[in-house]
C-alpha cells in the first residue's frame, strides 16, 4: 500500500467520507470540512502510522492531501 493510499484510507475512516472523493488536490479543511480537532487527530494518527513527528510549524503548511503525502514520504526516507 502506498503512502497516498494509507493517507486517503485514514482520512476517509476518520472523517467518515468516501475515499473515492479524496485526491491529491483535495484540501483537508476546505474540501473535507475537517475542523481543528480533526486535523490534530489526523496528524497524531499519521505520526503513529508512519513513525514520524510533525512539528506545528510544518503542520500549518500541510493543507492538501498531496502536500501531506509528499511531507510523509520525505520524512520517512530520512
Amino acid at each position: 500500500m502506498t503512502t497516498s493510499e494509507k493517507v486517503i484510507d485514514l482520512l476517509a475512516q476518520q472523517l467518515n467520507i468516501d475515499k473515492a472523493s479524496i485526491t491529491a488536490e483535495t484540501r483537508i479543511v476546505e474540501d473535507l470540512h475537517a475542523d481543528s480537532l480533526d486535523v490534530v487527530e489526523m496528524l497524531i494518527a499519521l505520526e503513529d502510522e508512519f513513525k514520524i513527528s510533525v512539528p506545528d510549524e510544518d503542520a500549518k503548511a500541510l493543507t492538501t492531501v498531496g502536500a501531506l503525502v509528499n511531507y510523509i514520504d520525505q520524512k520517512v526516507k530520512k
